[in-house]
């Protein structure tokens, strides 16, 4: 039950309540003047003012206080934990809140789940937990225990106005996150924290510990692989087969065939030999498989890796476009005759691991878009082959962290037209992709027009591929989306009538406006057609293209719409997807046609985004320059870049077209050749520049094909591009010798680098050493080394996640990159085996604020054994009230206000007592005038009615006795009947005003007359008084 108060921020401030009583004098002196009524109030109305303000000041708070107990519950969902022990955590969950939750006071329950991540279950609210049998939260990743993360989330859950416990089902084996450095907090905040432990039971189990290499092997030197396992059962030797692959790149070989091995208790070191003939960076794989599955429960923990480095002569990779492959066997073959060793990848066979590129001193990409696909009248969405993003990061770490070179080789395909502007490629290279510069008309337009709603995830999809549409696009080119929204077809954005409109700093926007769309189904394609079809005749670009992406269900197009595209020369791509049957359709085949434009067929919705980066491609066709005549690249002003030494740059052949770029804004940005045209800042033709750790190279045209054709008779060709790529590569250690070795342990990674001369043979000292680190998820970081002995050097990082981890160690400024790496196979989670009972205690015996310690609820997690857990009440009233306070302060300030205009009043404006007696007698009169009008009209009436019932008796007689006199009873009965109405009417003859007019007789009365005087007399004298006092009235 909830009980109400009030309390004192600032309780200080009360205080100044002491100054009334001086208040109370002074005021009593000075309004002496207002009267004793007056000044008693007003003294009155001062003090409330006062009061109240003082009360604002100190920040009075309404105060709320409740018993109200919510228990949130926190169920490891990690994979240390066995599956059907977690089913009974569930049920214990359940049951728990069941039995001691207290309707009565409106008791919560809530539940969160965890595992690397924590996520809400289900939220607090009053009621029993549904038993639905499972856990339906998306949790994700189970491989580690993040107990602070849910301790975190479960802090942030609980509701205001309640008493708030946790309870924890976990084994304790947390390896992400620290739950003791968040226990403090929730015992502050005055947060309860039951445990439940869970008890893991004992069983055999083999684990790959790790394997190691020599870091510093020599080419043709025998070395030893050495390989740890550890049998956790007591007794069981468990049999089983070892086997170990060697990885260089893509290409894996088996080093150690299946050997048969018996593993005794404990802890177990087998040794292979081996030797290296190739120098380049290397990755060793072990893996052991139990002869009996039931000897080794978890598979996740039976592998294990190593990496080490052999340094030899440099290796380059060129990647080319699979559509034109052989495009530069002219440059791979000068390259090979001048010692540069060469591999060549098709970019339909990329690398997939950073560790690949490491074999590698220098990447080129040879003309290569970012998309690609085989040229045809129809193209399925799985002959598409693309850089993905993390491909794309996997290129620029290996440049940024490990000192690989990078070289861009020009041609239609590449830069901007490639598909590469607003990429992280493009940020590590001297150039920018796009144009911006307006002078220069290298402008696209391009409408997407959206009706894929009905596929699987049709919404998402349609998004995923606008975004990257519009990530795509330069800062001068145009986009607009339409759509159907129920109402008819829309532009997505719109302004002043045009729904296609410059991206410039629209960029932002337009991603953001993508998640507030959701396209319904489009009944037709001819209005949007007609609605594209208007924008683009209101954009001033050099290349125009749509693409329509749908099931091809709206009805086509008429002949006419397609006429005018045709005429505008807008070409219109279509990609059909699947939604009541296979992907394909006849009328978006036909309108591809017709138009000049692309038709894919979509059955994998996984490659729309490489159709649509593919797409937009056309868009960039403008950025390809071929001025007639061709140009002349020449030197740039100032000093000769390395690249060109001993080159006669006054006899460089022509070239007849390039790549438009924009030169970045930085002093690091060397260029070495530039062309006239178009503009200085856009006709870049040789840039570098050293990115972080490596260098890149932007070579604007092509190497001895299109463009450059008449290169390859040049005598300077081989030295120009040997010396580029060799001014790109990663620098070698020649004058030391570095051997590093790395460890992990409890789930940190350990560097140690030992470093001497090799001319000397003494210890190199003092060296400022630093560690690049890429993680699994390509996130980088830098951590500086430590010198702990005569030339060794060490560095730790943590390492929660499981795979490869590449190192580079830079030695000082300038020095090359020593390369090496180690590979996190599983989790810890795949390693403990046994509860840890040191944390769980710790965290119960946390003591909450003003509250109680909590318990460690011991039992087993069967159906037995959930009895004995049952036995404590999680519901306990253990812990203190809760309070709720609400700020209060405003409402005194408004109520102090309001009555200091009462005091106002009271003061200024002096009431008095002369109006009351007028007042009063004034609502009398009102309420008496009322009663005597109506007393009045209620005499009248009487009377009238007298006066006709009198004449109706007159009239008869008269009738009786025609033509005879009155009798002396007529004479009396007409005069006892007055003229009513003449009576009432003001001034009328004998009215109460007005004296009876003279007798004709000279004033001598009769009897008879004075009878009939007197009654009148009467009469009118009741009738005059009566107006007197209305008129009085």
């Amino acid at each position: 039950m909830d009980r109400l108060g009030f309390s004192f921020d600032h309780p200080g401030y009360l205080s100044l309540l002491l100054f009334l009583p001086a208040m109370w004098y002074l005021s009593f002196r000075s309004l002496a003047a207002l009267g004793s009524t007056r000044r008693i109030l007003a003294i009155l109305f001062r003090s409330v003012v006062f009061a109240v303000f003082v009360f604002a000041l100190a920040n009075v708070q309404f105060l709320r206080t409740s018993d109200r107990m919510a228990v949130i519950y926190l169920l490891d969902q990690s994979e240390s934990i066995p599956a059907a022990k977690r089913q009974w955590m569930l049920n214990y969950v359940v049951q728990d809140v069941k039995e001691h939750r207290r309707p009565g006071r409106n008791d919560l329950a809530g539940v969160i789940v965890f595992g690397r991540d924590a996520l809400i279950e289900v939220p607090p609210f009053d009621d029993d937990i549904p038993n639905v049998g499972r856990i339906e939260a998306q949790l994700g990743n189970t491989d580690a225990t993040n107990l602070e993360s849910a301790l975190q989330l479960a802090q942030a859950s609980f509701p205001e106005g309640s008493v708030k416990r946790i309870v924890i089902v976990t084994d304790g084996n947390e390896n992400i996150g620290n739950a003791r450095s968040v226990a403090p907090q929730l015992a502050r905040n005055g947060i309860g924290i039951d445990v439940v432990p869970v008890t893991l039971n004992a069983r055999s189990e083999i684990v790959v510990e790790k394997v190691s290499v020599p870091a510093d092997i020599r080419i043709g030197q025998p070395s030893n692989i050495n390989l740890v396992l550890q049998n956790y059962s007591e007794t069981l030797t468990i049999p089983g087969k070892v086997r170990i692959t060697q990885h260089l790149g893509p290409n894996e070989t088996l080093i150690v065939p299946e050997t048969a091995v018996a593993l005794p208790p404990g802890k177990t070191v087998l040794r292979f030999p081996h030797v290296i003939e190739v120098p380049a960076p290397y990755r060793f794989r072990a893996t052991f498989t139990a002869d009996n599955p039931g000897d080794d429960h978890l598979s996740q923990n039976n592998t294990a890796s190593a990496f080490t480095h052999v340094q030899g002569k440099g290796r380059i990779l060129l990647i080319e476009n699979f559509e034109n492959p052989g495009e530069f066997d002219f440059l791979v073959q000068r390259l090979r005759e001048n010692k540069i060793e060469t591999d060549i990848m098709p970019s339909n066979q990329l690398f997939t691991s950073l560790s690949e590129l490491q074999a590698y001193d220098s990447v080129i990409l040879a003309n290569v878009p970012r998309a690609s696909a085989v040229e045809g009248d129809e193209i399925d969405s799985n002959q598409v082959a693309a850089f993905s993003d993390d491909q794309i990061r996997m290129l620029v770490r290996n440049t940024e962290q490990f000192g690989s070179g990078l070289v861009m080789l020009g041609g239609a395909s590449s830069f901007g037209a490639g598909g590469w502007a607003n990429t992280e490629l493009e940020k590590a290279m001297p150039v920018d992709f796009t144009i911006k510069n307006a002078k220069v008309q290298a402008v696209g337009a391009l409408v997407c027009l959206m009706h894929a709603s009905e596929m699987a995830q049709g919404n998402h999809w349609q998004k995923v591929v606008a975004r990257e549409a519009i990530k795509a696009l330069g800062p001068m080119d145009y986009c607009g989306l339409i759509h159907w929204d129920f109402g008819g077809d829309e532009w997505l954005w719109n302004e002043r009538g045009n729904g296609i409109l410059r991206v410039n700093r629209r960029r932002r926007k337009m991603l953001s406006q993508l998640n507030g769309m959701s396209p319904g189904d489009m009944p037709a394609f001819d209005p949007a057609m007609q609605m594209a079809l208007t924008g683009f005749n209101k954009v001033q670009a050099s290349m125009k293209l749509m693409i329509i992406i749908s099931d091809g269900d709206p009805q086509p197009p008429r002949p006419g719409t397609i006429n005018k595209f045709k005429q505008a020369g807008i070409k219109i791509s279509t990609v059909a997807v699947g939604t009541h049957g296979p992907a394909g359709s006849v009328p978006l085949r036909r309108i591809a046609a017709q138009t000049g434009g692309k038709y894919y067929k979509a059955t994998n919705p996984k490659a729309l985004p490489r159709i649509y980066q593919r797409e937009v491609r056309r868009i960039a066709r403008p950025l390809i320059f071929e001025p007639p005549g061709g140009v002349t690249p020449q030197p740039a002003a100032g000093t000769r870049h390395e690249i060109l030494q001993g080159i006669d740059t006054s006899a460089i052949p022509s070239i007849e077209g390039f790549m438009l770029t924009t030169l970045k804004e930085n002093p690091l940005v060397e260029v070495a050749l530039t062309s006239p045209r178009p503009q200085p800042k856009n006709g870049t033709i040789l840039a570098a520049w050293t990115y972080k750790a490596g260098r890149t190279v932007a070579f604007t045209t092509d190497a001895g094909k299109k463009w450059t054709s008449s290169w390859t008779d040049w005598n300077n060709y081989d030295k120009l591009f040997t010396q580029m790529v060799r001014w790109s590569m990663r620098p070698v250690n020649e004058d030391h010798h570095y051997s590093v070795a790395t460890d992990i342990k409890d789930g940190h990674v350990r560097v140690a680098v030992t470093a001497f001369d090799n001319d000397s043979g003494e210890f190199i000292n003092g060296r400022n050493m630093v560690v690049r680190t890429v993680s699994p998820d390509l996130t980088s970081s830098e951590v500086k080394m430590r010198q702990v002995a005569p030339g060794r050097y060490v560095a730790e990082f943590p390492a929660p996640q499981a795979g490869s981890y590449h190192l580079a160690v830079t030695p000082r400024p300038g020095d090359g990159v020593l390369l090496s790496g180690i590979d996190v196979p599983y989790s810890s989670e795949y390693r403990e085996r046994e509860t840890n009972r040191a944390l769980l205690d710790a965290l119960a015996s946390t003591k909450p604020n003003s509250g109680q310690r909590g318990k460690v609820i011991d039992g087993s997690f069967n159906e037995k054994g959930i009895s004995d857990l049952l036995n404590t009440d999680t519901y306990r009233s253990t812990l203190a009230p809760a309070v709720r306070s609400q700020d209060a302060w405003f409402l005194f300030v408004f109520l102090g206000a309001s009555v200091f205009l009462v005091d106002v009043f009271v003061r200024r404006v002096a009431i008095g007592r002369d109006w009351i007696a007028p007042t009063l007698l004034f609502i009398r009169q009102k309420l008496l005038r009322n009663v005597r009008e109506a007393s009045v009209d209620a005499t009248i009436e009487r009377l009238r009615n007298r006066k006709e019932k009198v004449q109706s008796e007159i009239d008869l007689r008269r009738a009786a006795t025609r033509f005879e006199p009155a009798s002396e009873t007529e004479q009396e009965l007409a005069g006892d009947t007055p003229d009513l109405d003449a009576l009432r009417r003001p001034g009328a003859a004998n009215s109460p005003e007005e004296s009876p007019p003279p007798s004709s007789t000279g004033g001598v009365t009769t009897p008879d007359q004075a009878n009939d005087m007197d009654y009148t007399a009467r009469l009118l004298a009741a009738k005059k008084h009566a107006w007197k006092n209305n008129q009085r009235e």
